[in-house]
C-alpha cells in the first residue's frame, strides 16, 4: 500500500506541530500550509488523500479554499475535513455547502483526528 498523503492547513503553529508529529509517527506523508493561498498551491502540487482545513486563516479562508478546489475536476473526490473553532450549526452548514466532507470543532485531540483519518481510509 502506498503512503497516504495528508495536507494540514492551519495558521496556528501549535496545531500544525502536534498533528504533524502524530500523523508522521503513524507513517503518513504530511505537508503543511499556514494560509489559504498556500493551501490551494499545495493541494495542486502534493495531491493529498485528505486535507485537514482550518476556516479562519489569512489570505483566503477555508470556505473559499474548499469552494475553489471543488471546481477542479481533479479534486472533486478529495476528502476535506474542516477543523475549526466555529461550532455553530450555521458554520457547519456553510462548511459542508462549500464542499467539506466533514466538520470537526476545536478543541480536539490529535488522537481524535488520527482515528477519523484511519476510519476514512478504511472505507
Amino acid at each position: 500500500m502506498s503512503q497516504k498523503k495528508i495536507l494540514l492547513v492551519d495558521d496556528e503553529p501549535n496545531i500544525i506541530k502536534s498533528l504533524n508529529y502524530v500523523l508522521q509517527k503513524k507513517g503518513f506523508a504530511v505537508l503543511c500550509a499556514s494560509n489559504g493561498e498556500e493551501a490551494i498551491d499545495r493541494i495542486r502540487s502534493f495531491k493529498p488523500d485528505i486535507v485537514l482545513l482550518d476556516i479562519m486563516m489569512p489570505k483566503k479562508n477555508g470556505y473559499d479554499v474548499c469552494e475553489e478546489i471543488r471546481k477542479e475536476d481533479n479534486f472533486k473526490n478529495l476528502y476535506i475535513i474542516m477543523l475549526t473553532a466555529r461550532g455553530q450549526s450555521i458554520d457547519k452548514e456553510k462548511g459542508l455547502h462549500a464542499g467539506a466532507n466533514e466538520y470537526m470543532t476545536k478543541p480536539f485531540s490529535p488522537g481524535q483526528i488520527l482515528q477519523k483519518i484511519e476510519d476514512i481510509l478504511q472505507k
